[in-house]
C-alpha cells in the first residue's frame, strides 16, 4: 500500500520566547522540520510528504529547502486555525486505500523504527499510535477538589499516528469538537477502536527553550 504522511507545522513557537517559528529553529546546524522530515524519507523510502504550515511561512520553507540542499519532492498545504483544520487539509490530498501518518513537525527525534513498526501496524490493525506509560504520581482536578488515581490506568500519547486512510479521512467529517486534540480522538469518535503500542521517551515534542536544549543533546547521541 501507498504510504503518506502529514507533518502539522502550525505552531508559530510562542512558548519558546523566539522571534523564529520553532519548526524553523536550527538543530546541528538544521531546522527542527527538514530533521522530521528526514526521519520519515529515511525510515520509508518513497513516502508521500505533506507538510501543514500557516501560508506566510511558504516562501520561507522554500528558500530553507534551498539552503539546505533539500530536494525531495513534497507537498505544502495551509496549516488550519487548529490541528483538527491542518490536518484535514493534509488529507484532502490522501487517497483512499493507502496508509497515512500525522506527526508533529516539532517531534524530530523519532526513530526510524518507530516509523517503520507504526505504519506496519496501521496496515495490519487500522490504526497504532506510540504510547508510554505515566511514570509520575498524578491527579485528577475537578471543580477545585483533587484525588490521587491509579497511574497504570494512564499513558502519554506521542506522533506519528498512523491509519488506514479510508478510516481517517472517514472520521475527519466529523465536524469540529474541542475535545479532538489529536486524530486517534477524532477516529475514537467513530467508535473505532484505536492500537497502542511502545513509545519513546527520547520521542520528545520541542515546546520550550529547555526542551531544545534537551533536544541538542539527544540527537547528537543519535
Amino acid at each position: 500500500m501507498k504510504k503518506y504522511v502529514i507533518i502539522v507545522a502550525g505552531g508559530t513557537g510562542t512558548r519558546m520566547n523566539n522571534v523564529i517559528p520553532k519548526q524553523f529553529i536550527e538543530l546541528k546546524g538544521k531546522p527542527v522540520l527538514l530533521h522530521t522530515a528526514q526521519k520519515f524519507i529515511n525510515a520509508i523510502p518513497g513516502i508521500n510528504l505533506i507538510i501543514a504550515l500557516p501560508k506566510k511561512l511558504h516562501l520561507e520553507w522554500s528558500e530553507l529547502c534551498d539552503k539546505h540542499n533539500f530536494k525531495f519532492s513534497h507537498q505544502v498545504i495551509e496549516g488550519g486555525e487548529t490541528r483538527y483544520h491542518s490536518v484535514k487539509n493534509g488529507l484532502s490530498l490522501v487517497p483512499e486505500n493507502c496508509i497515512v501518518g500525522v506527526h508533529d513537525a516539532a517531534r524530530p527525534l523519532v526513530t526510524e523504527l518507530l516509523i517503520i513498526n507504526l505504519f506496519e501496524t496501521a496496515q495490519q490493525k487500522g490504526s497504532a499510535c506510540p504510547a508510554i506509560p505515566v511514570t509520575e504520581t498524578i491527579r485528577e482536578v475537578v471543580d477545585g477538589n483533587n484525588r490521587s488515581v491509579d497511574r497504570t490506568k494512564y499513558f502519554i500519547i506521542q506522533t506519528p499516528q498512523c491509519f488506514q486512510s479510508s478510516l481517517l479521512k472517514k472520521a475527519f467529517l466529523l465536524p469540529y469538537q474541542s475535545t479532538f486534540t489529536d486524530d486517534a480522538s477524532v477516529l475514537e469518535a467513530t467508535g473505532e477502536k484505536i492500537n497502542l503500542i511502545d513509545g519513546d521517551r527520547n520521542n520528545i515534542k520541542i515546546t520550550t527553550a529547555q526542551d531544545l536544549i534537551i533536544a541538542e543533546v539527544l540527537i547528537q547521541k543519535q
